[in-house]
């Protein structure tokens, strides 16, 4: 039976528990198809997200929304962000090597990593563009195969702030790549505050900028 088990902890709240702890804790369970939007709350937003042990986590944003660095900060656990695989090609290319050149070296290297995270039945954070359905499906059916759940962690930022994140690192993507971002991004945002989410996706959160730099914990319980 596929089950939300994620919870948000604030400085002496939880809810909802996870099956199994003592009944004082314990609130209900989830239902199918939760959305949570933890925007616009000046910072009031839970410093900690909790799931299941076998549940997978798609974080996604627009390029400069601060994905990459939200999960190197708060990711307790298995992480695979594509980012951290170019990382490691960079440091190993010659500097005057066009990244084009081995970018398919790259993205085969990251796809291989998450393949191996899945294999280790281990709760997962996925770092996601929001473009490629095909990998959230391949999550949804991982996620339904070890008896977890599939969550969107959605990072709502504008995109003058995700353009500025970008000449903040020193890294962008082209005007055409970027407007396709913006497009999916924008379609997965509206889809969760309507209550649809993608198939296979059980619950979503939304998050603004205030909520994701208040957020200090992402985790796997169990």
């Amino acid at each position: 039976m596929n089950r939300t088990t994620a919870y948000a902890t604030t400085s002496g709240l939880a809810l909802p528990e996870q099956p199994g702890a003592p009944a004082r804790e314990v609130c209900a369970e989830l239902p199918a198809s939760v959305v949570r939007d933890l925007r616009d709350r000046d910072g009031h937003s839970p410093h900690a997200l909790l799931f299941g042990p076998r549940d997978l986590v798609v974080v996604t944003g627009l390029p400069g929304s601060g994905k990459s660095t939200l999960m190197e900060r708060t990711v307790r656990g298995r992480r695979i962000d594509s980012q951290d695989t170019r990382d490691r090609w960079d440091r190993r290319m010659p500097r005057l090597l066009p990244y084009g050149l081995y970018r398919p070296l790259v993205r085969l290297a990251h796809f291989a990593g998450l393949r191996r995270a899945l294999r280790s039945g281990e709760g997962v954070v996925v770092h996601d563009c929001g473009t490629q359905a095909w990998v959230r499906g391949w999550l949804a059916r991982e996620a339904r195969r070890r008896e977890g759940t599939l969550h969107l962690l959605l990072l709502d930022v504008g995109a003058e702030r995700a353009l500025a994140g970008q000449r903040e690192r020193g890294r962008g993507v082209s005007r055409y790549a970027f407007l396709r971002h913006r497009a999916a991004t924008t379609r997965l945002v509206r889809g969760a505050e309507q209550g649809s989410l993608p198939a296979g996706c059980t619950s979503a959160i939304l998050l603004d900028r205030a909520a994701a730099d208040t957020l200090s914990r992402i985790a796997f319980t169990g």
